[in-house]
């Protein structure tokens, strides 16, 4: 294997770029909060508004995903190699395509109400990646160097960032079904009533969570096949019990349930709505838990 070339300079250009994107996230995400209340507004004047702060949050989010997207490449420049070999560039990649999954089902009308929701978790993701899992940029173990390394984890990276927005789609429906509002005679609870009524049915948010987990599963199964082809290429041996992979198998599992459940036992509404949710929260934990506390040959979190 040659020599890599690492460029720590360009490596700090891209961690700007990563915080003028936050900031842009955060942006975004006042503006769409702005835009929910005016468009739930019992003012038709205010309300008209919505429109215009609703174009204004999208044009901000396209210029965050653009620098978080400048932000990303540099970093791969300067390790060079693709940027997702550790938990500090699988959270700014995986976010990014997340963002741009969102951006691309922009002309779903129903999509958009969550749009709070994707540049909220993708300003998480970017605070938690710069003050908790950034790492100056590296060479790579043994075992990773490998086109194995761009196969498996670009699939990974697809079909997390389509479980996140199943799993934002599937938050918007339980607020949106939070019975207790219409019972209450609280302020609060009037005006979270009236900004939940701009929702999409719960229905129509159930389906679209429905549709992004299949292809979320579809791209986790090849994750976990090609996982394995990997293994034996790096180890020799596919399935070897390590944490990474029995975790990997569990998510595989708990979304195929969901899906058999919906599929064939009927289950709609809440109980399929919370399942998916079960199963997103083993991909965070997967991604966290997993690769912060446990040992194991899959342990990338590049932290010491």
């Amino acid at each position: 294997m040659k020599d890599v070339l690492l460029d720590p300079v360009l490596d700090v250009y891209s961690v700007y770029a990563i915080y003028g994107a936050m900031a842009l996230y955060t942006l975004a995400f006042l503006t769409f909060v702005w835009q929910l209340s005016r468009l739930s507004s019992a003012n038709k004047t205010l309300r008209k508004t919505a429109g215009q702060l609703e174009v204004a949050a999208l044009s901000i989010t396209v210029l965050a995903f653009l620098l978080h997207g400048a932000g990303v490449v540099m970093r791969g420049i300067a390790a060079s190699r693709v940027p997702w070999a550790n938990m500090y560039e699988f959270s700014i990649s995986g976010s990014l395509v997340i963002v741009g999954i969102f951006l691309s089902a922009w002309f779903v009308k129903e999509i958009r109400v969550i749009a709070v929701l994707v540049t909220g978790f993708a300003l998480l993701i970017l605070g938690s990646a710069t003050t908790l899992f950034y790492v100056q940029v590296k060479t790579l173990m043994p075992a990773l160097q490998s086109y194995w390394l761009v196969i498996h984890v670009t699939v990974a990276v697809l079909a997390t960032a389509f479980f996140n927005i199943a799993a934002a789609l599937s938050v918007a429906y339980l607020l949106r079904s939070w019975g207790w509002l219409n019972q209450s005679n609280l302020s609060i609870a009037k005006l979270t009533k009236r900004v939940l009524s701009v929702f999409p049915e719960s229905k129509k948010l159930e389906h679209l969570s429905y549709r992004f987990n299949v292809i979320g599963f579809m791209l986790w199964s090849f994750t976990l096949v090609a996982g394995a082809i990997w293994a034996e290429r790096a180890w020799h041996r596919f399935w070897g019990w390590d944490t990474k992979e029995v975790w990997t198998f569990i998510i595989w599992t708990i979304y195929a349930g969901y899906l058999h459940a919906t599929a064939t036992r009927g289950w709609t509404g809440a109980r399929a709505i919370w399942l998916s949710l079960i199963g997103f929260a083993a991909v965070i934990f997967n991604f966290t838990i997993v690769n912060l506390f446990f040992k194991g040959l899959h342990v990338y979190s590049g932290l010491k």
